[in-house]
């Protein structure tokens, strides 16, 4: 697509490609978490939980289990994750650096985070704006075809074809929980002529007789495309100013913003496993086991799945069409259909986030008291917290497992087993593990807060 972008003073007149099979994808990690409870939490999306069963029998994630399936197609994929800051802990935590990580200031909508991590490509990354991207959703459940796809759509949209060019997916069902894309034709590659909102069963049906497919929320555009779309809604001038005043934009949706004004798209029709994992209901489907973690169910259970994070067994006797779930911040039991209608409930509870993975390892929140906080931390070798201090509390910190050193004002010791430590407010602390490190924090304070925080450069 030939084009200016006089935001960043640049004026192209033909479109230039490094090599045909390299790709820049970005994968799009929101969500808040509600409707995997109480698996999942505001910092802890569904793509986090580690459901999924590995070749060599461990568990791994939905982000994991993408990046894996992605990581096949070739070196030459570039995997950004555009997410929210309260995730960026637990990406680092499950992929390491595999992947560069664009994270919004605050939730905004897909508009906003589509923009930001184009910005972030183009003026961090330094891809070109004549370069093409795709951008899909982290969470949906697929095998390696779709990515091959994803690489098609990647090489289409690259020939120039139109502005934005996008996956549809050949519906199984008339859903009434997906939007549809409106193709001029059955073709496998084909004009869009509109997009339509979430309908009833009966007009899905109609839908689908013309043609149509599910809107999996893929697209693929030349990068400097959506800047130039971006910067006639918003004004800003590089990614750190744009980071700098995210929260001015426009909360809206990427389709409602971009495609669905756009004259000039085309999609492409994909015919394979395609699921939203999006609910208990839908997960359940996906799993090959009927029980994670430590439970039992009698011989007269049917289509019934536990998942149980807890140290304490769970028993299922008589039960049908059922999902168990048990974790720190809670326990559900429900009619796996009425478990997608959980939300407005989950949202009347006000709890404290009783697990979180960081970059270091995990937390797990142990007991709440009116002026003390007991915790469980657990670091991964090699890794080490932030040389910090607090100044409203202090805290006193049991080692059970492991080795490692930890610094307090300056003054290195190592630590194992059975050593206690005393944090007095104020103290500038941080821990590292040679091991996996395993310590008992208890904190203790009128005001226990994790604002209460300020990070120092190590003294050694």
């Amino acid at each position: 697509m030939s084009g200016s972008f006089p935001m960043y003073g640049i004026k192209t007149n033909h479109r230039v490609c490094r090599k045909e099979e390299s790709m820049n994808l970005i994968l799009l990690s929101g969500g808040s978490g509600t409707r995997l409870w109480p698996l999942s939490n505001e910092v802890r999306s569904k793509q986090f939980i580690k459901l999924f069963k590995t070749k060599d029998g461990s568990r791994e994630s939905m982000l994991q289990r993408v990046c894996r399936q992605i990581s096949e197609l070739g070196s030459d994929v570039a995997i950004t994750v555009a997410t929210s800051k309260a995730q960026v802990s637990a990406i680092h935590n499950q992929l390491g650096d595999r992947v560069s990580i664009c994270a919004e200031p605050c939730r905004k909508d897909t508009f906003a985070a589509i923009t930001l991590a184009a910005a972030f490509l183009h003026d961090v990354k330094k891809v070109p704006l004549h370069e093409t991207v795709v951008f899909c959703p982290v969470d949906p459940y697929v095998e390696s075809d779709y990515f091959k796809e994803l690489r098609e759509l990647h090489g289409l949209a690259e020939k120039g074809g139109a502005n934005l060019s996008l996956l549809g997916i050949e519906p199984t069902y008339p859903s009434e929980k997906y939007g549809y894309i409106i193709p001029k034709d059955k073709k496998r590659v084909s004009t869009v002529l509109s997009f339509k909102e979430k309908p009833g069963a009966a007009q899905a049906k109609l839908y689908i007789g013309q043609g149509a497919l599910w809107n999996a929320g893929v697209f693929a555009f030349q990068l400097g495309y959506i800047l130039e779309k971006a910067g006639s809604l918003a004004a800003y001038t590089n990614y750190w100013d744009l980071y700098a005043n995210y929260g001015a934009l426009k909360e809206n949706s990427f389709d409602y913003m971009i495609a669905e004004k756009e004259k000039h798209m085309q999609v492409m029709r994909f015919v394979g496993k395609w699921k939203d994992v999006g609910t208990w209901n839908t997960l359940t489907d996906t799993m090959d086991e009927e029980i994670v973690g430590n439970a039992v169910m009698d011989g007269m259970c049917k289509n019934v799945h536990i998942v149980n994070e807890l140290d304490i067994p769970v028993l299922c006797m008589g039960l049908e069409n059922a999902v168990i779930s048990a974790g720190p911040d809670g326990i559900l039991a429900a009619d796996k259909e009425r478990s997608s209608y959980m939300k407005p409930f989950i949202d009347q509870m006000k709890q404290q986030v009783m697990y979180a993975e960081k970059s270091w390892g995990t937390y797990h929140v142990l007991d709440v008291e009116q002026e003390s906080l007991t915790i469980k931390v657990t670091l991964n070798a090699g890794e080490k917290m932030n040389y910090h201090s607090h100044g409203r509390r202090k805290e006193a910190w049991v080692v059970i497992a492991g080795s490692g050193k930890a610094v307090m004002d300056g003054i290195e010791r190592h630590i194992c087993a059975g050593d206690i430590l005393v944090i007095r407010a104020g103290c500038r602390h941080m821990v590292a593990a040679e091991t996996e490190l395993k310590i008992i924090e208890v904190q203790i304070g009128k005001e226990i807060s994790v604002r209460d925080k300020q990070k120092y450069p190590e003294e050694v």
